[in-house]
């Protein structure tokens, strides 16, 4: 495990807030399958998947797959049952992890670089341990891997809908009472360390998302069946077997960067470190008064650390800028995060590893 490097911030000028790229649905085994992209503004970009989190979409990657779409050709996909894709029977880390291979394996443009918040983070997971030759690299942010002190979780609360039996339909009734408005005001409280950084647009944009979830039916079982999923999948890292998260980690060949958040809420701060430590060939980012969805609250520092990485892992190191390594020796370094307009929020500290 090595400190990631952070790359010259000038490479991400601020600009227009864009809105979420564009999408279409694919047929792939029988279901829909929803890809946003975000077209490469250089010759020679490399393919990127995006990965969401738990109750996420595509449009959690936007900001993010912009500001790379100078080195990356993106696809952002919607999890089944989540966004504009189809449910599914399944809501395992196995059998997301098998339509993200199905997808790129659809999409014939593996090897990628693979990039998973949360949810999505184990579910990369999964596809670079077992599928090493679909994938070029890993960004990992706050990665929902296996920890087993439930109170260091907001999303514990969620847990005794897990045991009841038509917990789904108490769900919905909870969420019928609830404006979406409110809703997405309080994911946002959730998710992010600091919810100004969200703007009104990014806001509306929510709102709106939380609209549409709300008119299916398919919503609420999948986010709960997805909960199953990764908690089972949380028990099953710590029995003897090959399913378990920490092996599959362990067996990962690309260069990796995991990324945490200090004030993340839902998943506990000590996983990141944990992850790196089990992946081989492993960076490590933990970003102070930010929360869980580092690539929407500070994308320009994610941006500049997935860059650092590329280049790293294509330059010899006797020609890579001294000026970063001094930077990494000295433990802390601070940085500005802005929102995608460019106004500044103050100094997201970039804590030692």
């Amino acid at each position: 495990m090595k400190r990631a490097l952070l790359g010259a911030d000038e490479l991400f000028p601020a600009d227009r807030e864009a809105p979420p790229w564009p999408g279409r649905s694919e047929m792939v085994d029988g279901a829909n399958v929803f890809v946003r992209e975000t077209p490469a503004l250089m010759p020679g970009a490399e393919p990127a998947l995006y990965v969401h989190g738990l109750g996420g979409s595509a449009t959690n990657w936007t900001d993010l797959a912009g500001l790379l779409a100078p080195r990356l050709e993106g696809h952002a996909i919607d999890l089944p049952g989540f966004g504009h894709s189809d449910p599914a029977s399944s809501y395992t880390i196995a059998a997301f992890a098998d339509r993200v291979i199905r997808w790129i394996e659809y999409s014939g443009r593996g090897p990628v670089h693979l990039f998973g918040n949360s949810l999505g983070g184990a579910i990369s997971v999964r596809v670079a341990g077992t599928r090493p030759d679909l994938v070029r690299s890993l960004t990992l942010v706050s990665p929902a891997m296996p920890f087993l002190d439930p109170r260091r979780s907001t999303q514990s609360r969620m847990l005794p809908l897990l045991a009841i039996p038509r917990g789904d339909r108490i769900a919905m009734r909870v969420l019928s009472r609830i404006k979406p408005e409110d809703m997405a005001n309080q994911v946002i409280a959730t998710c992010f360390a600091d919810p100004t950084r969200v703007s009104e647009q990014r806001r509306l944009e929510a709102v709106e998302e939380i609209r549409i979830r709300y008119e299916l039916a398919h919503y609420i079982p999948a986010y709960l069946g997805s909960m199953r999923g990764l908690i089972s999948s949380f028990l099953r890292a710590y029995l003897p077997g090959a399913g378990s998260l920490w092996r599959i980690a362990s067996k990962i060949t690309a260069p990796t960067l995991v990324i945490g958040g200090r004030q993340d809420q839902i998943v506990d701060i000590r996983v990141a470190p944990t992850v790196a430590r089990a992946i081989p060939d492993s960076r490590l980012l933990i970003l102070d008064q930010v929360g869980h969805v580092a690539q929407m609250e500070v994308p320009r520092v994610v941006a500049r650390a997935v860059v650092a990485m590329l280049d790293e892992v294509r330059e010899p190191a006797a020609a890579r800028p001294k000026r970063l390594s001094r930077a990494v020796r000295a433990g802390v370094a601070s940085v500005r995060s802005e929102d995608r307009r460019g106004n500044q929020h103050g100094p997201a500290r970039v804590a030692p590893a």
